[in-house]
């Protein structure tokens, strides 16, 4: 297997190769946390389940994948990232075929809920920019953004086709997809993922070889801790989180588990509903990759303020689009463009204000605020939606959030942020 990999690097930098096993397994991980999302009205049905009691199951699983993030990225750094994936693969295959079993709500809670947020929670916020920090020196941005679009293209082919399944065959049939996907995933990051470019003979993509690798000895939980002690005295960590805070109110906790029931709420059916995500994750792999390439050449502040200023007027239209087929095109193509762009520019803000070595950490610290905030509104949007019987207030309230964003995200990097950047990095 070595030997076949050395011939790849020969003729394409096994960088990319690893970049795509990222891609994938990102891919698959946020298609396991979102696939809930289709399962909303199919357990409603079966069970009886309150959109309330399913949503808290899913707000736990947003909260758990983002607070486990930088816990996950320092493992990482101590047993090496492909035992870390290689167990929370094994895990997340585990719990997934566990809940095709599952009758009572606690169930619900517990596997898709616990184990899954956890599970996803160890990969998802630090596998990205663990990747790319270690194998490329070069073309980082756009790196980070197909990294990034992961996400979009995982909705993308998962979701249409599990709630078409859910609707005609039922939610477990959709479930053992689910099972399948991770069980093939397996065997092969088992087989193809690489440490670091040094196991290979090679540099970084853009370096000759390797700079030393320094293994960290550190407690992960220790290691995740004392970054975040020194980040709470940062201006700029703080603009950055309640940023992003506002960013997972308005993607994945709103628009990614609660736009297929609004819609249906409209008289779209879930399969058409789902292929909506879908139309909008084909413009959000475009948008995230373009997005990536400009955060190689403009500044990251100006970026976060045209997507968060752009993604804020799309969740103030919707609820007026009278829900044909000419207005939801808009919304997805508008909305679609900029769901997961944010990340390539604020990873090069992270990096400008924090340094380099640090970045996975912080950046695992800040996705903390984008769960909390999706795990926020997916739960109050159950629950309004409950007591309301429409969707119409937070997303009234999400897109205001947005606006307030794009005028914040202009005052990080005003002041020094307390870490040493490093003479290499400059703001983005």
């Amino acid at each position: 297997m070595l030997r076949l990999e050395r011939a790849v690097s020969a003729r394409i930098h096994y960088a990319w190769v690893t970049l795509g096993l990222a891609f994938l397994t990102m891919l698959i991980c946020v298609a396991v946390r979102a696939s809930p999302a289709v399962l909303i009205v199919p357990l409603e049905h079966a069970f009886g389940w309150s959109p309330a009691t399913i949503s808290f199951a899913i707000s736990l699983n947003l909260v758990l994948y983002g607070v486990l993030g930088p816990f996950g990225a320092a493992l990482m750094q101590r047993i090496g990232i492909r035992r870390t994936v290689l167990c929370v693969l094994t895990t997340l295959l585990v719990g997934v075929s566990a809940s095709t079993q599952m009758s009572a709500a606690w169930q619900l809670i517990l596997f898709w809920g616990l184990l899954i947020g956890a599970g996803t929670g160890m990969i998802g916020p630090a596998f990205g920019p663990t990747i790319v920090n270690r194998w490329f020196e070069e073309r980082r941005g756009l790196a980070l953004g197909i990294a990034s679009a992961s996400s979009a293209t995982g909705q993308l082919l998962f979701l249409p086709p599990l709630a078409a399944i859910a609707e005609t065959d039922g939610w477990r049939s959709a479930v053992w997809i689910v099972v399948g996907a991770l069980a093939i995933l397996l065997v092969i990051v088992a087989l193809l993922l690489r440490e670091r470019p040094s196991d290979l003979g090679i540099g970084p993509l853009g370096l000759a070889e390797e700079p030393p690798a320094r293994a960290s000895g550190a407690n992960p939980i220790t290691a995740a801790l004392g970054v975040l002690g020194t980040c709470l005295g940062s201006r700029d960590f703080w603009l950055l989180a309640l940023s992003f805070l506002v960013c997972g109110a308005s993607s994945s906790g709103l628009v990614g588990t609660h736009l297929i029931p609004f819609c249906f709420d409209n008289g779209i059916p879930e399969v058409k509903a789902a292929g909506l995500l879908a139309a909008m994750g084909v413009f959000n792999i475009a948008g995230t990759m373009l997005s990536g390439w400009f955060s190689d050449r403009y500044d990251g502040r100006i970026l976060l303020m045209v997507y968060y200023g752009l993604r804020g007027l799309s969740l103030l239209y919707l609820p007026f689009s009278d829900f044909n087929l000419y207005t939801l095109s808009i919304f997805a193509a508008f909305y679609g463009l900029d769901w997961f762009a944010t990340v390539p520019p604020m990873m090069r803000l992270v990096i400008a204000a924090f340094g380099k070595p640090a970045t996975p950490i912080v950046y695992g610290w800040l996705f903390v605020g984008h769960q909390i905030g999706a795990a926020s509104i997916a739960y109050l949007a159950g629950v309004l939606r409950a007591d309301l019987g429409s969707y119409m207030t937070p997303f009234l309230l999400s897109g205001m959030l947005c606006l307030v964003a794009a005028a914040g995200v202009l005052w990080i990097g005003r002041r020094p942020s307390g870490f040493a950047a490093g003479p290499a990095e400059s703001p983005a």
